[in-house]
């Protein structure tokens, strides 16, 4: 006969429950002290300019999806391009330092004439090989402009997946470049698909999130719209394979006067495609791990060559593309996180685009190895508790025209002209030169721009 002993059996089973409390108490602990790493998506547009929304003011573009990101997340007043054109930006979103650090060739647009064979030197340490070292997924879909073909393109930069083109512009249709080549790619080869860029990128980054929802990703949408040749979703293709379009690079405009109706269409494109995907990231639950920013590469055309009329809006900035005044680099910024940026929050707080490398670094818990320097700043505090960022001098440099920024002052000197100071505090329109006034300030700021360019100008020379 077989004696049970009861008391011994039930403190087993009590002791091995307590195991279990106990080890799903340290679980859960662990689990809040390991947050989930977030998945970050960038969203660049190609030459979208500070008023060219509703939600900065303006009245002839619907962009309700756009405008409903900036309710329910962080609207910057105050943000800016590294570079009043495509390729500086590029670089330093990617690089997290000044672009004029990799040398004049990338203080301006990387050209597809005299510099196809070029582009970012490949052992730069770019975001996405960062986020990449770290678990992340990465796929960029859209334009590159960092060099036109292997070994320069994202696939050696630390993407996983890459779909689009190398180029700086492209037909938005029949996707030739404006030296008559095909350009559409997928990962290193070309792959030419039929269909509108807009959408497209958008189908490419929505399968892509599908694909790695269950790891943590890095997404770089990088939108061709709203660059020229200037094609809404219906207008006519315009460039076939063999032929240069150097001198006819804008697309069929039948009324150069107004170039805006093409433009608008392009803008609601792009509108449309950041409704598709906010509706994807909440119909799969990840808007609450999702960090999205939304900005622009440099600011809209106005004009061009006085040829080409009602282009593009910069609201009451002066410039456009391809200038230092205000115009061509403070561009459109939205952050939008559910639970963790504030909705409806807007700062004039100063920020630019290379602060992205070390806010995604930040949000990865990554600390920077690369070989370069780290010009930018983290913009986590500001994103999620409205801190202030510490001050700093921030510069700007294309060709022979410089712009520095101090506070309230801007400096700008372009070419053999004088030099001329604003105070943006009082007149962001930049329509009242103090530099007479204000002798001491100016000659500070270039004493400052000249330190930094002697700078910037040794550490190009590391990568030539």
């Amino acid at each position: 006969m077989v004696t049970v002993n009861f008391k011994n059996s039930l403190g087993k089973q009590f002791a091995f429950l307590f195991l279990i409390l106990i080890v799903l108490q340290f679980s859960c602990r662990s689990k809040e002290q390991n947050p989930k790493q977030p998945n970050i998506i960038l969203i660049l547009i190609d030459d979208l300019g500070y008023g060219d929304l509703g939600c900065y003011g303006n009245k002839l573009n619907n962009t309700p999806h756009i405008d409903r990101l900036s309710e329910e997340g962080l609207l910057l007043t105050d943000f800016h391009s590294n570079g009043p054109m495509c390729t500086p930006t590029r670089a330093s979103l990617l690089t997290g330092m000044y672009q004029n650090r990799l040398g004049e060739m990338f203080e301006g647009p990387l050209s597809g004439k005299t510099q196809y064979d070029k582009g970012m030197p490949l052992e730069i340490t770019t975001i996405a090989e960062l986020l990449k070292s770290r678990g992340y997924a990465t796929g960029m879909f859209g334009k590159w402009h960092l060099g036109y073909k292997l070994p320069f393109l994202p696939v050696n930069q630390g993407f996983d997946e890459f779909r689009g083109l190398g180029a700086g512009d492209g037909d938005h249709h029949s996707h030739i470049d404006r030296w008559g080549r095909e350009d559409w790619w997928h990962n290193g080869s070309l792959d030419m698909e039929n269909g509108y860029s807009v959408d497209l990128i958008t189908q490419h980054s929505k399968e892509f999130i599908t694909k790695n929802k269950d790891n943590p990703f890095f997404l770089y949408m990088a939108h061709l719209a709203i660059h020229f040749p200037w094609q809404g979703p219906n207008d006519p293709p315009h460039r076939q394979k063999g032929t240069s379009y150097e001198d006819d690079k804008w697309g069929i405009i039948p009324d150069r006067e107004n170039v805006h109706p093409h433009v608008k269409a392009m803008v609601e494109a792009v509108d449309q495609s950041v409704g598709e995907l906010i509706a994807m990231l909440k119909d799969l639950h990840l808007e609450e791990n999702t960090l999205v920013i939304f900005t622009s590469d440099n600011g809209g055309y106005i004009h061009y060559n006085h040829e080409f009329k009602n282009i593009s809006s910069n609201g009451v900035l002066r410039g456009q593309k391809a200038e230092v005044y205000e115009g061509g680099h403070r561009v459109p910024f939205i952050a939008w996180w559910p639970g963790k940026i504030p909705a409806g929050t807007k700062s004039d707080q100063t920020a630019i685009t290379m602060d992205l490398y070390p806010t995604f670094a930040e949000l990865a818990n990554i600390q920077p190895t690369g070989n370069q320097p780290l010009d930018g700043t983290s913009l986590t505090g500001l994103l999620f508790e409205d801190k202030r960022l510490p001050e700093r001098t921030l510069f700007w440099k294309m060709d022979n025209e410089i712009a520095v920024r101090q506070g309230p002052w801007k400096l700008v000197k372009l070419g053999d002209h004088p030099a001329e100071l604003y105070n943006l505090d009082q007149d962001i329109s930049e329509a009242n030169d103090l530099s007479k006034n204000e002798v001491l300030i100016v000659e500070q700021l270039f004493s400052t721009y000249s330190d930094w360019e002697m700078e910037m100008q040794e550490g190009a020379s590391k990568w030539k």
